[in-house]
């Protein structure tokens, strides 16, 4: 036997597997003397422990994707609420022509949407043109699957249009007289 390399058993029992540790060591010892069994485990610690690793890693990605999916919907928020405010007069004028507010609603929200879009389509082609990187993160899909692509274009896309949701409501508030006088 070589003890540089030592053997790992599995035993399959019905059962407490520690309540069996003593029964199997005895067996072991009566098969051969130098069989030495240090250190019984379940299979179960065993993968767990195996896998600690990349649950960390994954864990941390999952974090961090969280926080950068909330940072770009704050950033989103931010330009659109800016866009709205600097063109509040030009909101005005639409409005007092005769512009609906759902018309409104819906410019502001295209406008966000494109935004979002093109940042969505840059991540994309970045994230696949980095994919052989993430390939050891991923288990049960490959970092190319189309239909995971999708879903987290459909995602990004719902949180985009969170993000847009209230800066648009508030630019179908703007009162055109207000909004005429305004400078």
């Amino acid at each position: 036997m070589n003890r540089l390399m030592p053997m790992n058993w599995l035993i399959r029992v019905s059962g407490e597997p520690l309540a069996f540790s003593h029964a199997v060591h005895e067996e072991f010892l009566a098969a051969d003397n130098d069989l030495v069994t240090s250190n019984p485990r379940p299979l179960a610690q065993v993968l767990s422990t195996s896998l600690a690793q990349q649950s960390m890693q994954t864990g941390l990605l999952a974090l961090f994707s969280a926080a950068a999916l909330l940072l770009g919907a704050i950033g989103l928020y931010g330009v659109l609420a800016y866009s709205v405010a600097e063109r509040k007069r030009e909101i005005g004028i639409r409005m007092a022509l005769g512009a609906e507010r759902g018309q409104i609603l819906r410019l502001v929200i295209a406008h966000g949407l494109k935004l979002a879009l093109t940042g969505m389509v840059l991540g994309i082609l970045c994230g696949l043109a980095l994919a052989r990187f993430m390939r050891n993160l991923l288990f049960g899909t490959s970092a190319t699957d189309p239909l995971t692509l999708a879903m987290v274009g459909g995602v990004l896309m719902l949180v985009a249009v969170a993000a847009c949701w209230i800066p648009a409501r508030r630019a179908t508030r703007v009162d055109p007289m207000i909004a005429l006088r305004y400078e």
